[in-house]
């Protein structure tokens, strides 16, 4: 009878130590990267864009911070004015899941828009994404102010 519980024991350790492994050998790459900060969003062949004559994309990088209680991937765009003319820019961001997230760059025209040959930035967290995306699509388009 001993020698059943001690057996069922040393299974039960065995099986809890493979699923502890089988869980470290899964995590998402996202994990080393948050370490370090900013990463890049998808590889450059799975990002596509669809970016404004009046734009000019000066930055898009990712990174995990904490949102509304968990680790959530938040998306940093960058955005240059290459016309003569200040502008606002309405940025939409589409994930491989079915997630999307956007708004205005600037945010808010209380301080004036976009100057010519100035850029601006915003960052957009996704909630419920706790890992990098598989591709994604960028669409920046100008705004009447």
């Amino acid at each position: 009878m001993k020698h059943c519980q001690r057996t069922c024991r040393w299974a039960a350790l065995l099986l809890a130590a493979a699923f502890l492994f089988a869980c470290a050998s899964a995590r998402d790459s996202t994990v080393d990267a948050k370490k370090s900060g900013n990463f890049p969003c998808v590889a450059a062949d799975r990002l596509e864009q669809e970016i404004a004559p009046e734009a000019s994309l000066e930055g898009l990088s990712c990174s995990m911070k904490p949102w509304a209680g968990a680790e959530t991937l938040h998306i940093q765009v960058a955005v240059k004015n290459v016309s003569d003319t200040p502008q606002r820019y309405r940025v939409n961001i589409f994930l491989d899941n079915g997630k999307a997230v956007g708004g205005l760059i600037p945010r808010k025209t209380k301080n004036g828009l976009v100057e010519p040959g100035a850029a601006a930035s915003f960052v957009y967290p996704v909630q419920g994404m706790p890992r990098r995306p598989g591709s994604m699509l960028l669409k920046i388009t100008t705004v009447s102010p």
